[in-house]
C-alpha cells in the first residue's frame, strides 16, 4: 500500500504544481487576490475554509476518539467545527462593523503592542504546531516513526509543498485547496459507501459507549463547547480567510464550511467508532479497521489524511508570512520575505516531528487552553464595545491561559500530577473553567478599576 499512497502524493503534487502559478504581485500573494484584482468566489472560499480545518491530524483524532470513547468522543471532536459560526460572527463585527482590516489592528488600538504581543506569541505556536501535526500524520501512514520510510515520508511532503506554497502564496493555496477539497470528498464518499457495504453502520455503534456524563467522551464535549467561543480567533488561516471577500460571499462561506467541515468530521469519525465497536482486546484501531474492511478501504482512509495535510500544510504556511510581513513587519514587504518565513516555518514544523512531543490531541488541548485568553477580548472589548479595559486585565488573562495550557500539557504527558489521578479530560475541563471565568473576573475588575480612577465632570 505504501507504493501507492506515495503515486498519489506524486499525482497531487504534481498538479498542484500546476495549479500553483507563480505569482508576482503582494496582492495574490498574501492576499489570495487574482492578476485583476478579483476576490475569491463563494464556492472556492468555501472549500478552501472546509479542507484547510479538516486537518491531517483532526481526521485522525475524531477516528481516534471515536475508536476509544465512541459516538461521544467524534461528537466533541466535531464541536469544534461550531468554530465557524462563532468565527464568522467575530469576523462580521471585527471588520463589517468595527472597520478593522486584521485581529492585530483590533488589539493593537484596545491594548497597544501588549494586545499583539501575546497574540502574535498565540498563533505563531499554533502555526508550527499545525505544520507538526500534519507532517507526523503522514509520517506515520508510510511506517514506524524513526524509520527510513517515516523519515522520507515527512520530508519530501514538507517539500513538496513548500515549493508550490513559496511560488503563488495565498493564491496557490486558494487554488489548490478547491482541487484537493474535490478530491478528498470524492475518496471519502467513496470510503462511506464500501463500508456501507460491509454493513458496519448501524443502530449498535451509538450504544457503543452508553452516555455517561462523567466518562471521557461527554467531557471532551463540555471543553469543546467551552472553547470554540475563542478558538477561531486564535486560528490565523481561517481569520485570514475572512478578510478575503465581500460580507455577503463572507458571511455564507462560514455557515456553509460549518456544517459541511463538522459532517465530514462525523463521517470520518464513525470509521474509528467502528473500529472499536468491533476492536479485538488489545487490537489497535489501523489494525481493527483494516481486518474489518480490507486494504482498499484502509488506502482509502489514508489517502484523505494525505490530501487534508497537503491543503492545511499549505494553507498554514501563507498565514505564517503574511502574520510575519504584513500583520507583524518584521521583514520587508515583498515575496521574498513571504518565502524565507514559509521556509522557516516549515523547519520549525520538522524539528518538532523529529525531536518533539507525539501526542496529537495535546497540541489541538494546549492550543485550545490558550486560545480562551481570548474569550474576555471577544466578550467585552469585540462584542461589548467597551475601551475601560486596562491592559494589565489582558496580560492577566493571556498568562493564566498560558498557565493553564502548559499545566494540562505536563499533567497530560505525565510529568505532573498536581490535578490528582482523574481522566486527564477531566483535568482539561478544570483548567478550561478555572481559565474562562479568571479572565472575564480579570476584565471585569479592570473596567470597573478605571471607571473608578474616571474624574467625575
Amino acid at each position: 500500500m505504501e507504493i501507492w499512497l506515495a503515486a498519489l502524493v506524486v499525482m497531487l503534487a504534481l498538479v498542484s504544481m500546476v495549479l500553483s502559478r507563480r505569482v508576482n504581485h503582494e496582492n495574490g500573494f498574501y492576499r489570495g487576490q487574482s492578476a485583476q484584482g478579483r476576490a475569491p468566489g463563494l464556492l472556492t472560499l468555501i472549500f478552501s475554509q472546509v479542507t484547510t480545518w479538516i486537518f491531517a491530524r483532526s481526521l485522525l483524532n475524531a477516528a481516534i476518539l471515536g475508536f476509544y470513547y465512541g459516538i461521544w468522543g467524534t461528537l466533541a471532536y466535531a464541536a469544534y467545527y461550531l468554530s465557524f459560526l462563532t468565527g464568522g460572527r467575530i469576523i462580521d463585527y471585527l471588520r463589517f462593523e468595527r472597520g478593522y482590516t486584521s485581529v492585530q489592528l483590533f488589539l493593537a488600538d484596545q491594548f497597544g503592542h501588549w494586545g499583539t504581543r501575546c497574540y502574535n506569541f498565540v498563533i505563531g505556536v499554533r502555526l508550527i504546531s499545525e505544520v507538526f501535526a500534519n507532517l507526523l500524520v503522514i509520517g506515520i501512514l508510510f511506517g514506524a516513526v524513526g524509520t527510513e520510510s517515516y523519515t522520507l515520508a515527512v520530508i519530501g511532503l514538507a517539500l513538496v509543498t513548500l515549493i508550490y506554497s513559496a511560488l503563488g502564496g495565498l493564491q496557490a493555496s486558494l487554488r489548490t485547496d478547491l482541487f484537493q477539497m474535490i478530491v478528498f470528498i470524492l475518496v471519502l464518499v467513496t470510503l462511506l459507501a464500501l463500508v456501507a457495504g460491509h454493513g458496519y453502520f448501524n443502530s449498535e455503534l451509538l450504544q457503543f459507549k452508553p452516555f455517561e456524563i462523567s466518562e471521557p467522551g461527554p467531557i471532551l464535549l463540555l471543553v469543546a463547547l467551552l472553547q470554540v467561543w475563542s478558538y477561531p480567533m486564535h486560528d490565523p488561516v481561517m481569520m485570514d480567510r475572512g478578510f478575503l471577500a465581500d460580507r455577503e460571499t463572507t458571511r455564507r462561506s462560514f455557515i456553509h464550511a460549518g456544517w459541511i467541515s463538522a459532517l465530514c468530521i462525523m463521517a470520518f469519525g464513525s470509521l474509528g467508532i467502528i473500529a472499536g465497536a468491533n476492536a479485538l482486546e488489545g487490537e489497535a484501531m489501523n489494525a481493527a479497521l483494516t481486518r474489518l474492511l480490507g486494504e482498499l478501504p484502509m488506502f482509502l482512509f489514508s489517502a484523505t489524511l494525505i490530501i487534508s495535510a497537503m491543503s492545511t500544510l499549505d494553507s498554514t504556511l501563507t498565514s505564517a508570512a503574511k502574520m510575519m510581513v504584513v500583520d507583524m513587519r518584521v521583514m520587508p514587504l515583498n515575496l521574498r520575505s513571504g518565502r524565507i518565513v514559509m521556509a522557516l516555518f516549515m523547519l520549525a514544523g520538522l524539528a518538532m516531528v523529529f525531536w518533539g512531543n507525539k501526542d496529537l490531541f495535546s497540541a489541538v488541548a494546549v492550543s485550545g487552553t490558550a486560545s480562551m485568553y481570548l474569550l474576555p477580548v471577544i466578550l467585552f472589548s469585540l462584542w461589548g464595545g467597551r475601551r475601560d479595559i486596562p491592559v494589565w486585565s489582558y496580560t492577566g488573562s493571556f498568562f493564566l491561559a498560558l498557565g493553564g495550557a502548559i499545566l494540562y500539557f505536563t499533567e497530560s504527558s505525565g510529568h505532573s500530577q498536581l490535578l490528582g489521578e482523574v481522566h486527564k479530560y477531566t483535568k482539561l475541563l478544570w483548567i478550561c473553567v478555572v481559565v474562562m471565568l479568571g479572565g472575564c473576573l480579570l476584565f471585569l475588575l479592570g473596567g470597573s478599576r478605571q471607571k473608578q480612577l474616571q474624574p467625575v465632570t
